[in-house]
């Protein structure tokens, strides 16, 4: 399946399982700026009086188009009565492909910073995982390795770390720092070992702007 399809696949699914809703493909995919590292930026506006139910079916519906290997609420929004930010991996295709899925109910549709910074909207620190949320820096890091943005990829290791509780043990490798990151989650979160085993394979395939391959290996 191309990253294109499984776009394609989510709208449908989405839409199918919550009459009335809506859902548009976001970022560079929608402008046609897409590079090979590209995620897939989707908005989904539902009815307000199914919002509840709408994130139930959503979950049930893209597990139909693939496996789910991790869901991950965004913090800022895990309380919100109208709006969820969800971060979704779907297994056997390349990490880089992450789905960002911003549901809305649809009375807030228009309002780009709906709840954004609302305390009441936020998760306790015992409701996410900043583990699984330092991998997905790592993630993005090595994306910014393969563009060419060095300076990039060491703020989001250094977050990463930060985000982990412990001091950024630079090396002046980032590779380096990136398997001593994964290394750091599984020692606080086992369960996620098998998904930072994948991300050091990630790191070492695409190793900086030299790498030239034709697909975002996995």
């Amino acid at each position: 399946m191309t990253r294109d399809a499984l776009a394609a696949a989510v709208r449908t699914a989405l839409e199918r399982c919550c009459p009335g809703s809506s859902a548009r493909l976001r970022g560079s995919l929608a402008a046609g700026t897409a590079d090979r590292f590209s995620d897939i930026d989707v908005c989904w506006v539902v009815p307000d009086d199914a919002f509840p139910a709408c994130l139930t079916a959503g979950a049930a519906a893209l597990a139909r188009v693939r496996p789910v290997e991790q869901v991950r609420c965004d913090p800022d929004f895990l309380h919100s009565d109208r709006r969820r930010l969800l971060f979704v991996l779907f297994a056997g295709v390349p990490l880089f492909w992450r789905l960002d899925l911003d549901v809305r109910a649809t009375s807030v549709a228009d309002e780009p910073d709906y709840d954004t910074g609302n305390p009441a909207a936020r998760a306790d620190d015992s409701e996410w995982s900043r583990p699984a949320s330092a991998l997905a820096n790592a993630v993005a890091a090595v994306k910014a390795l393969a563009r060419g943005r060095p300076d990039t990829a060491h703020a989001l290791i250094a977050r990463a770390f930060t985000r982990l509780g412990l001091p950024h043990p630079a090396t002046g490798d980032p590779h380096l720092d990136l398997h001593r990151l994964a290394a750091a989650t599984t020692r606080q979160d086992p369960t996620l070992a098998p998904l930072a085993a994948r991300v050091t394979a990630l790191a070492d395939r695409h190793n900086g702007p030299q790498d030239r391959s034709s697909s975002p290996t996995t």
